[in-house]
């Protein structure tokens, strides 16, 4: 399943976008300025950005200028209101993949969203490792140390992503985002509540809690005597 961060300042857009994509199957984040689409987008969580470049704190040709020097090649799909050749040609200089002027029709964005996601993703790897933890995403399957071990929908999608981010300190707003797309309030402890049932289902010392910030999938964890 895509990740598509959409950094776009008009709630209006915004949410047009957000209804759009996930209809479609896409899993997405939106933020409403630059310096938080810049940390988003260096965070490895998302598959391609929508960038806005009318973005206040930071406009989006900043972003994507941080972005590249960070060599950070997330696929960057540029809408934006400015029209004139030179913006075009700023922004697709400046390393972004495609550029889609405002008004849009969505369902040419969502052909050029997909055909960026094509060309850039290489073959995806149907399985998961770490230390002695193994997710197969095309059977369902979870394994410890060989054991096989039943999870619902929802721990298969939390364990997904921290197998995908090891060793990564991940923060409840992430994991809401990209697990339950925000459907739940921001403020709930649902998170902390399926932290706990992987523990019990996987060990508990593999998922830390780093007090302040997150959790963190240990990739290998002490044998316990």
């Amino acid at each position: 399943m895509n990740r598509i961060l959409i950094a776009e300042d008009e709630a209006r857009i915004a949410s047009f976008l957000e209804k759009g994509l996930r209809s479609n199957g896409f899993v997405t984040t939106t933020v409403g300025d630059g310096e938080s689409a810049y940390q988003y987008a260096r965070s490895g969580s998302f598959d391609l950005i929508v960038l806005d470049i009318g973005l206040p704190i930071k406009d989006g040709f900043s972003v994507l200028h941080d972005l590249r020097a960070a060599k950070v090649m997330i696929p960057v799909v540029i809408l934006t209101a400015r029209d004139t050749s030179q913006d075009t040609i700023a922004g697709l200089e400046g390393g972004a993949d495609d550029y889609v002027r405002k008004p849009f029709v969505f369902d040419e964005l969502l052909a050029r969203i997909r055909l960026r996601l094509r060309a850039d993703r290489a073959p995806e790897s149907t399985l998961l490792t770490t230390g002695d933890l193994a997710l197969d995403l095309r059977t369902r399957r979870v394994l410890v140390d060989g054991r096989a071990i039943e999870l619902t929908a929802r721990e298969f999608a939390l364990a997904e992503v921290f197998l995908r981010h090891p060793d990564q300190v991940l923060s409840r707003e992430q994991l809401l985002s990209q697990v339950w797309g925000f459907d739940f309030d921001p403020g709930s402890n649902v998170v902390d509540v399926y932290v706990r049932y992987l523990r019990r289902k996987l060990g508990e010392h593999r998922i830390e809690t780093v007090r302040g910030m997150g959790y963190r999938l240990r990739p290998h964890v002490p044998a316990v005597n």
